[in-house]
């Protein structure tokens, strides 16, 4: 908000831009520390599946493009069109409205327990794929950095417990190695 009143303040009052070069070089090298941190949060958040260094990572690249926008508006200035520096100011806002949306979006359907349904439809599918399971059912969770799973599926009443027991560690397996996002598979069977 700072960034989009202090813009419309500068256009409408014509304001000077004072330090164009100097501020060129500290947006340059906020372009270029940001991405090198963005890109190193992204991997390691990806790594041990916390969602929040994900979106500390896409804060980071947000950095990095605003320090880009900056830029962009200061080498106007530096070219002669002082309303550079304002406009750039607008389009920053705007990109750092969209991002903070799409990322907060991100963390509440995560901290809601919200799994994505390709989790959903790739456990679905692996457990389906065991020979003797029928009527796959799905439910996850996220507590904290670990996805849980919980797979219903039908069998045959006349099986033995072991013959179940086995189709049980087989389901447990298929899926693990289908979303490897997954921390627990809880299997439950139940009669056809």
């Amino acid at each position: 908000m700072f960034a989009g009143v202090e813009s419309y303040r500068k256009l409408v009052s014509h304001g000077h831009t004072s330090n164009v070069y100097l501020g060129m070089v500290g947006a340059a090298l906020g372009i270029v520390g940001n991405q090198l941190v963005a890109r190193y949060k992204l991997r390691v958040g990806r790594r041990i599946n916390s969602t929040t260094l994900v979106a500390d990572a896409k804060h980071s690249w947000l950095d990095a493009l605003s320090s880009a926008g900056a830029l962009a508006g200061l080498a106007l200035v530096a070219a002669g069109y002082s309303w550079g520096d304002p406009i750039a100011g607008f389009a920053v806002t705007l990109f750092i409205l969209h991002v903070g949306w799409e990322v907060t979006g991100g963390l509440v359907h995560h901290l809601m327990d919200g799994v994505d349904e390709e989790h959903i439809d790739a456990a679905t599918a692996a457990a389906s794929g065991v020979d003797g399971v029928r009527n796959v059912s799905v439910r996850g969770r996220w507590t904290g950095r670990s996805l849980i799973l919980d797979v219903t599926g039908s069998l045959d009443p006349s099986l033995t417990i072991r013959d179940a027991d086995e189709i049980g560690r087989a389901v447990r397996a298929e899926v693990f190695d289908a979303v490897e996002e997954a921390r627990t598979v809880t299997w439950v069977a139940q009669a056809r």
